[in-house]
Order: C-alpha cells, then structure tokens, then sequence
C-alpha cells in the first residue's frame, strides 16, 4: 500500500540544514526551485528519502503553518551506525549542538545531537556482536 517512505523537515534556512546532512552522508536527489534559494531539497540514505523544506514555502504553497520556534514539534531523525563517537564527532563538527553524549542503554550505544534547526538526531548502534550491523558514514 504505502512505498517510498520519507521524512520532512521544516528549515529556517533550506541550505545550511541540507548541507549539514549532506556532511552525514546523505546524497542530494531533488531540488525545487533547480535555481536560486532552494525551497525544498531531497536526499538519500539507504532507502531513506529525507526533505528539507522551507516553512515559508510550505505556508505560501499549501497554506500550512508551521511553527518551528516551538519546541516538540515532533519530528526525530534515527541513523543507525558502526561507530556511534564518529557519527556523533562528524556532526558535531558540522555544526550540530550536543543534546545528549554516546551512551550505553539496553545493548545499544546511542547519542543525540540537534541539527541547525534544532530537530534531534539519534545516532544508534547494536553492542552485541551478534545483530546486524547498520552504517551510516
């Protein structure tokens, strides 16, 4: 029924917060307008489409509202990873703020930062040596 999955985020500045995913790995795969300020941008990850749009277009295109100067707005981007202190030092230097340091819980590492319009990032990964590995680098 459903295909293709994909999470939207709502940016101050479309730019900056696609480039910051860009610096995590994600491929650029659409953008509108193809010249000038971007509006909305796509990239991918492992089968994951990620949309970075403008709250501004959004309310000028569809007349939605979208108020991202109020906290829980609900959104949460998990990648999973082999290394979760790299991932978690690459955001951080491009840019991302610390929300919570690599941690160890339930047989997992896992760490959180928030990206330049501070919607949280959840770095993840298994500490058993038996799971599956997931990798984003």
């Amino acid at each position: 029924m459903f295909t293709t999955p994909q999470v939207n985020l709502y940016s101050h500045d479309v730019e900056r917060t696609a480039a910051f995913y860009a610096h995590l790995g994600f491929v650029e795969s659409f953008r509108t307008p193809m010249h000038g300020a971007a509006d909305h941008v796509e990239l991918k990850l492992e089968g994951l489409t990620l949309g970075v749009g403008s709250a501004q277009a959004r309310r000028r295109d569809h007349g939605l509202e979208i108020r991202l100067d109020e906290p829980g707005r609900g959104a949460e981007l998990v990648l999973w990873t082999h290394d979760v202190e790299a991932a978690f030092a690459l955001a951080t230097r491009n840019g991302a703020r610390v929300l919570q340091e690599p941690h160890d819980v339930r047989g997992l590492r896992v760490a959180y930062v928030l990206d330049p319009d501070d919607n949280p990032v959840e770095f993840v990964q298994h500490r058993d040596a038996g799971d599956p590995p997931h990798q984003v680098e």
